[in-house]
């Protein structure tokens, strides 16, 4: 007799259980608060050591690129921390002026201003998100040459588009399109950091269904927080079959549906000209208050360009009083602070902070940067700016330049070889340029850096937006685009 033996089979089900429960709103207190409000008046005990994080001392400093995370629609977020260890304490919505030596060793870097993106509750490291723009000359250099290891120049905080320190309301429309996001992003991911009430809407307008950066945060930040809600738009461009979102300009109807209580709100707007010019007029239509708008201009003739003026023209000059104090009297400066902020006092010797220490910089990818370790003295060394000559150069003779123009005062153009006459309320760029001077110009409104000259003799009045710093007007250069005559000059251009 023969038995045949069987395996039996064994099926294994695997099953899930769907949880449901009762949706319960969080019990909060009212409002929102940035975390350093309480400690504004605070002078003693351990909440004094928060003061460190008041957004209220703008510097010049440097900062070391320490991971480059990659973003749809053509951006990349780089990760700063500061070489010196102190936390860089901001508001959300401001920026930092940046100097990029896409010139190369020795050339002439090439200032930009660049959002932070995310939120100063985590100040141990800041974000900047780039957008490249093929057709630009710095983007392009950030993308290709910056990762972890580059140290950077920088000046900030800076600008007055942000949240308030204290809002006991916190009902906000924020509105951005494009690399608009940046600001926002760092203002949405504060309010979703913080305890509080709030209600926010966020409107953001891309070009195609996976050009929206952030979405994934975004759509998470909206899911587990109730406070904020998230709509996207894609502008005047065919929408897929399975596009779930908005479609079209801005406009009044579009409001009435994401935010049918906008004139009742804060509104925060960034984007292209193009687009905050439609939020204005959107904005007035359904009945919001200028005083309830505030939007990021960075060019352009704008009313919001002369806070921005004001601002940087702040931080440069708080930045160099700053600077000023610790070379004076570095042991006496530090002495002067309360003894809780010891914890976050940097080094220093007779010359101000010194270079944090702490482990050495690798980069995991070399594709980012060099392979190996990076030795923290020889990087310092090989990236510190270079020291320019403080002295004024002699003035050559001019006399036998040419004279075009008309005023009251003499420019002269020693690489052009002319005299332009100009009268003292014109700006120097522009008459420049009239007279055939070739001189590089971007932003025109004293921000980008890129009109930059140096002046051999005479006197200005300078109002710029933070596109040069304190070390290069001490070695005598200045933004034409953003500059009157006081005198006489002699100028090397």
């Amino acid at each position: 007799m023969t038995m045949t033996m069987t395996e039996p089979t064994t099926t294994t089900e695997i099953t899930t259980t769907t949880i449901t429960a009762p949706h319960q709103e969080p019990q909060r207190i009212r409002g929102l608060e940035m975390p350093w409000n309480r400690v504004l008046g605070s002078t003693e005990g351990p909440a004094s050591a928060a003061r460190a994080l008041g957004p209220w001392h703008p510097q010049e400093f440097l900062a070391e690129c320490v991971e480059v995370v990659p973003e749809v629609g053509g951006m990349l977020t780089f990760v700063f921390r500061r070489l010196d260890g102190a936390p860089l304490a901001f508001r959300p919505g401001q920026y930092v002026n940046i100097a990029f030596p896409v010139n190369g060793e020795g050339g002439e870097p090439m200032d930009r201003s660049y959002s932070l993106s995310s939120s100063p509750t985590k100040p141990w490291t800041f974000d900047i998100t780039v957008k490249r723009d093929p057709a630009g000359r710095v983007s392009p250099w950030v993308h290709e040459n910056v990762g972890p290891g580059t140290v950077l120049e920088m000046l900030g905080p800076v600008g007055a588009f942000h949240l308030p320190d204290v809002d006991r309301r916190a009902r906000y429309l924020l509105l951005a399109a494009g690399s608009g996001i940046t600001p926002i992003m760092s203002m949405l991911r504060t309010i979703h950091s913080l305890p509080g009430q709030a209600d926010v809407v966020v409107l953001y307008h891309g070009a195609v269904p996976g050009g929206f950066a952030f979405h994934q945060e975004l759509g998470y930040i909206a899911t587990v927080d109730s406070r904020v809600t998230v709509h996207y738009s894609l502008g005047d461009r065919s929408a897929p079959e399975d596009w779930e979102g908005l479609t079209g300009r801005l406009s009044t109807a579009m409001l009435d549906e994401v935010a049918p209580d906008a004139n009742g709100r804060q509104v925060y707007a960034c984007g292209p000209e193009g687009y905050l010019n439609s939020v204005s007029e959107m904005l007035a239509a359904v009945g919001v208050d200028d005083t309830s708008i505030h939007m990021e201009f960075f060019s352009g003739d704008r009313e919001t360009t002369l806070e921005y003026r004001a601002e940087v023209a702040l931080a440069e000059e708080l930045a160099e009083g700053i600077a000023e104090e610790i070379a004076d009297s570095a042991e006496d400066y530090y002495d002067s602070q309360p003894s809780a902020l010891g914890m976050y006092e940097p080094a220093y010797d007779d010359e101000g902070p010194l270079e944090a220490t702490g482990l050495p910089l690798e980069a995991a990818d070399p594709d980012f940067a060099e392979p190996g370790p990076v030795d923290s003295e020889v990087q310092a060394a090989d990236t510190a700016p270079e020291t320019e000559e403080t002295a004024e150069p002699s003035a050559p003779d001019v006399s036998a330049f040419d004279t075009v123009g008309t005023g009251t005062l003499t420019l002269s153009f020693v690489r052009t070889g002319i005299n332009v006459l100009i009268n003292p309320e014109e700006k120097i760029l522009g008459v420049a340029k009239q007279a055939g001077v070739r001189i590089g110009a971007n932003c025109q409104e004293g921000m980008c850096g890129s009109c930059k000259v140096v002046k051999l003799s005479g006197d200005i009045e300078m109002n710029h937006q933070g596109g040069i710093r304190s070390r290069e007007i001490e070695a005598g250069k200045f933004l034409p685009c953003c500059s009157t005559a006081l005198t006489d000059m002699v100028i090397d251009a």
